[in-house]
């Protein structure tokens, strides 16, 4: 990597300060300052593209979430944030994600701007919708080669804000003017308060300062509001609800793009395979499962959805293993869980279990065809109008009769599954399904009315994803047993007349991964 500038800070306050200000490279910065290189660096440049491109697909539907969003609040400004750049050591950073919401209601994903906000501004019973970014500094300007976290000289051509209201088709203003957002700042403007503390602190600023004044001009003896910097608001939690909500139900748009990353992940397992004699060659063979996946990811999306679990032999039975530092031994299973992000951000969430060599063996294959069976069972309740919880306690079902039957629960699978016993769950204790979209786990902040006790939608998406997992010094289970771990996990579209499975084209019964694997290999 290059050796960091020093930078000239032409921010306003809702920016990220400057590299200069808090001096972390001031020491070793050989940035030329002459006149004469600022001169020389200014001009020969040859004239810049600046057409404007039509709106991108998605552009309609964010609008179309934005009105949504409006009705909930009428009257109310609404302050969204995209976020900024987090450090990851001393002057580099962590690559930049828009938060979920700030995508979702903007279209604006991978190439989106850290420390963008999205306002919306009342207006009668609607809103105006305005982004608030920092474009791009021309280059007769010392940002354009000085600055290492924006000028364009050490990241590449930046959007200016006709390009971006055209592309989103939606409103945009400068960062200096967010400014007159904030002076504009009631006690009833709401933020969304995880996406950027910084834009969080200074909207709690105002509401206070805001408070203190109305209490001043009525001879109040107490102020209306009261609320300390960084303390939660409650009607913030409110549009933190509703935003989350509001992605329950996907779109075309958004299942389309789902569809899309479930087939980039598709070809990710497939390459996965056919490495897996440099795969078992490796100490580390899993960091090459990992690997292979992640160059799928960067080559058709974005980057991976979330940290690759590429989990061999014991690590199975580890249910977020992401060390992923193991060696990948024939006769073992590898339990892969990994999803492919679009640009959009949207992500696949897939594990397929297989087995190194290409055969499971005759325990491997009992407790794989368990899960299967518990995954089918699962998938058999997904229709319009069933309760969410419900895909759950069908694929517990499968899983405390398995268990019981192979001698495993101290009681019947009956008594098992009453809410007072549930020694099936030690073998499983993770949940069978959660939403899938933006997010890996999508739609987290809804209320649990609305998700856990939810009815099932057409449009919503979803995981089903049971598995077992036996601990390599678990003594309730026979030896043989012992370090197997089994997940099947598949992304599920429901329809007005059931249920589509957007993965089924991913081997899933243990004949068809076996095949899989050594189709793969050959």
């Amino acid at each position: 990597m290059d050796g960091m500038a020093n930078t000239t800070d032409t921010s306003t306050s809702t920016a990220r300060p400057s590299l200069e200000d808090d001096e972390r490279n001031a020491s070793r910065s050989t940035t030329p300052s002459s006149e004469g290189f600022k001169r020389y660096i200014g001009d020969g440049w040859a004239e810049r593209d600046e057409s404007l491109p039509a709106a991108r697909e998605q552009a309609s539907f964010a609008a179309a979430r934005r009105s949504k969003v409006s009705a909930a609040f009428t009257g109310i400004r609404l302050i969204i944030p995209a976020g900024d750049m987090k450090q990851r050591a001393n002057d580099t950073d962590y690559p930049f994600r828009a938060h979920s919401a700030f995508a979702h209601l903007t279209g604006w994903g991978a190439d989106s701007e850290p420390g963008a906000v999205l306002v919306l501004e009342p207006n009668g019973d609607a809103h105006d919708a305005t982004v608030y970014f920092r474009e791009r500094a021309g280059r007769d300007t010392e940002e354009f080669y000085a600055d290492a976290s924006i000028g364009e000289f050490w990241i590449g051509p930046r959007p200016w804000l006709a390009h971006v209201a055209a592309d989103l088709g939606i409103a945009t203003r400068a960062i200096a003017d967010f400014d007159h957002v904030i002076d504009s700042v009631d006690t009833a403007t709401l933020v969304l308060r995880e996406a950027d503390q910084a834009v969080t602190d200074r909207v709690d600023r105002a509401r206070i300062r805001y408070a203190a004044e109305a209490a001043l001009s009525t001879n109040a003896t107490d102020a209306p509001f009261s609320l300390e910097v960084g303390a939660q608001h409650e009607p913030d939690a409110e549009l933190a609800r509703v935003l989350s909500e509001l992605r329950l139900v996907k779109d075309g748009f958004e299942v389309a793009e789902l569809r899309a990353a479930i087939d980039a992940t598709a070809r990710g397992f497939t390459e996965v395979l056919s490495e897996l004699p440099r795969i078992t060659a490796e100490v580390r063979g899993e960091r090459v499962i990992e690997g292979v996946f992640a160059t799928r990811a960067r080559i058709e999306g974005n980057d991976v959805g979330y940290g690759s679990i590429a989990a061999a032999g014991p690590h199975a039975t580890i249910l977020h293993w992401t060390r992923n530092d193991g060696p990948v031994v024939p006769g073992d299973l590898v339990l892969l869980d990994a999803g492919v992000e679009r640009d959009t951000y949207y992500t696949a969430d897939i594990t397929r279990t297989f087995p190194v060599n290409g055969t499971f063996s005759a325990v491997q294959r009992q407790v794989y065809e368990a899960v299967l069976e518990a995954a089918d069972a699962a998938f058999q309740v997904v229709k319009p109008g069933a309760i969410f919880r419900e895909v759950h306690a069908a694929a517990m079902e499968v899983i405390a009769r398995k268990t019981a039957e192979w001698g495993f629960l101290p009681v019947s699978a009956e008594e098992s599954l009453q809410p007072e016993n549930q020694f099936h769950r030690r073998y499983m204790v993770h949940g069978t399904s959660h939403h899938l979209g933006l997010d890996v786990h999508d739609c987290a902040q809804a209320r649990r009315s609305m998700y856990l006790d939810g009815v099932l939608e057409a449009g919503m998406v979803f995981t089903i994803e049971p598995g077992l997992y036996f601990q390599p010094d678990d003594l309730t289970v026979p030896e043989e047993f012992r370090g197997i771990g089994v997940r099947i996990e598949d992304d599920v579209l429901v329809t007005d007349g059931g249920a589509e499975n957007l993965s089924a084209a991913i081997p899933r019964t243990a004949d068809e991964v076996e095949a899989w694997v050594r189709g793969a290999a050959s």
